[in-house]
């Protein structure tokens, strides 16, 4: 199941220079994950100071 970033995320992006196969982009406010391109891999979530990354 791929992840998801909660309203807690901070625009920081960490989690976008993570990501292996670079489902994760800048959206409105937040980083948005790409479902269909996320392999679930959890990179992002460790490295999110607040924890926003999580399995959808």
């Amino acid at each position: 199941m791929a992840y998801c970033i909660s309203d807690e995320c901070l625009n920081c992006g960490a989690c976008e220079a993570e990501c292996p196969v670079s489902a994760i982009s800048a959206g409105d406010g937040k980083y948005v994950i790409d479902p269909d391109t996320c392999i679930s891999c959890g990179a992002c979530e460790g490295v999110c100071p607040v924890g926003a990354p999580h399995e959808a």
